[in-house]
């Protein structure tokens, strides 16, 4: 499972990309089959995370917005359902290499979650160089933070993260190529700070802005991640283990704005388009026909369900997945009809409704926008310049009732 940070929908040379250079993630495109219309859960990366490690939708964890650096008491507390504690019972070594996200605690991170191995960092963003806390404008530490660990133990490098977590992810397969094994290879590109590889010490400094990198920049971040599957993908042939190892590629959430999101609209942290709908390719030479590009619609937590189907794994009494198994249907050439939701929720300093709902039933899309109400036709326009609420208002009231059943649900069984 190979889950990038912030990467636009359009990023991708295989999504469309003119200017960024990605024949690894290309040749898993020819090689497996492309999504066109798969959603993370989240337009941001700690409850779209929640979504994959749990299978159910993240707001019945109470995560439903990114973890601060910082003074944030919330947490995805460890759980027996949990994807790699699920795949630990079907005999899978499990490893979780880059980027957590969903608790700062040892008492939650990832080895209580099911991880046998985890190298890398617990928050949500840092220094591509000094691998020290970085937090958005405003935010001050009141000294640096330093965030890599193995396991549970701090751990220091002197390296270019991208090219630490792609190491540290081959050791991994190296280590447990003679059995089966679950990696997940969470790199922290494309998310900012906005530093490419190979830079003079001199100009690695990190300004504390969002808004200082140039697309160039992020290109050479996103190449550098590109060139890292592609030794990834060289080490699986290598240990002939290609033909029956299922390989995805994802993103946690749209791209930011030196991202990307076309032929979308809008981006990271809102629930248009260009803040949810994401890349995915999914690789499996043995089970799946090569050059394949589909429709179906599918959110993150179906990746769970994906990944435990074809691990073999029967969920345990009581555990309620609510993501599907994709990789029926794509065997087969078919596609399921899916409704889907989306809440985002609005600032701590505007408490009130949400501040953006959604709803995904066949084409159509329901979007209310801080009070004001959308329908589109997806298929006929997947970029959102087109409201047509006025003309099919039966739909969008039923899919806004919809939208009030599912908030209800989430709420009254959030943990």
């Amino acid at each position: 499972m190979i889950i990038m940070d912030d990467l636009g929908y359009g990023d991708i040379g295989s999504y469309g990309a003119p200017d960024a250079k990605t024949p690894n993630i290309d040749r898993l495109a020819r090689e497996g089959v492309k999504l066109t219309d798969f959603y993370a859960n989240h337009a941001n990366c700690s409850p779209t995370r929640t979504g994959f490690i749990t299978g159910r939708y993240q707001q019945r964890y109470g995560i439903e917005s990114p973890l601060r650096a910082i003074d944030d008491t919330r947490e995805l507390l460890p759980s027996d359902t949990s994807l790699p504690r699920l795949l630990k019972t079907a005999g899978y070594a499990t490893g979780l290499i880059g980027k957590w996200h969903l608790g700062a605690r040892a008492e939650a991170g990832p080895n209580r979650h099911g991880f046998d191995e985890f190298w890398g960092f617990r928050g949500g963003a840092v220094d591509y160089y000094t691998h020290n806390v970085v937090t958005t404008p405003g935010v001050k530490l009141p000294a640096p933070i330093h965030d890599l660990y193995h396991n549970e133990e701090p751990t220091t490098v002197t390296g270019y993260l991208t090219d630490e977590i792609t190491a540290r992810s081959e050791a991994f397969i190296q280590q447990h190529s003679a059995a089966p094994f679950f990696l997940e290879v969470a790199y922290n590109a494309t998310h900012w700070p906005f530093q490419g590889p190979d830079l003079p010490e001199a100009k690695r400094g990190w300004t504390n802005s969002i808004e200082s990198g140039t697309r160039a920049d992020y290109v050479a971040m996103l190449e550098r991640a590109d060139q890292g599957i592609g030794r990834i993908l060289g080490l699986l042939n290598r240990l002939k283990l290609t033909a029956n190892t299922l390989v995805i590629f994802t993103s946690d959430n749209g791209g930011e704005w030196l991202s990307r999101n076309a032929p979308l609209f809008h981006r990271k942290s809102t629930l248009w388009e260009g803040g949810i709908r994401v890349p995915l390719v999914m690789r499996w030479p043995a089970r799946l026909k090569p050059g394949i590009t589909s429709s179906q619609v599918g959110i993150t937590m179906d990746l769970t369900a994906s990944i435990l189907a074809a691990a073999g794994v029967t969920p345990p009494a009581g555990y309620r997945p609510e993501g599907i198994d994709l990789i029926g249907p794509l065997q087969k050439g078919t596609t399921i009809d899916r409704t889907l939701f989306w809440r985002l929720p609005a600032p701590p300093d505007a408490p009130g409704p949400a501040a953006q709902r959604a709803v995904r039933r066949g084409n159509w899309k329901y979007l209310q926008d801080r009070g004001q109400n959308f329908l589109y036709d997806l298929r006929a326009d997947p970029g959102e310049q087109h409201d047509v609420a006025q003309s099919h208002i039966a739909i969008w009231q039923e899919l806004r009732g919809l939208a009030d059943k599912w908030e209800a649900d989430v709420d009254a069984k959030a943990k």
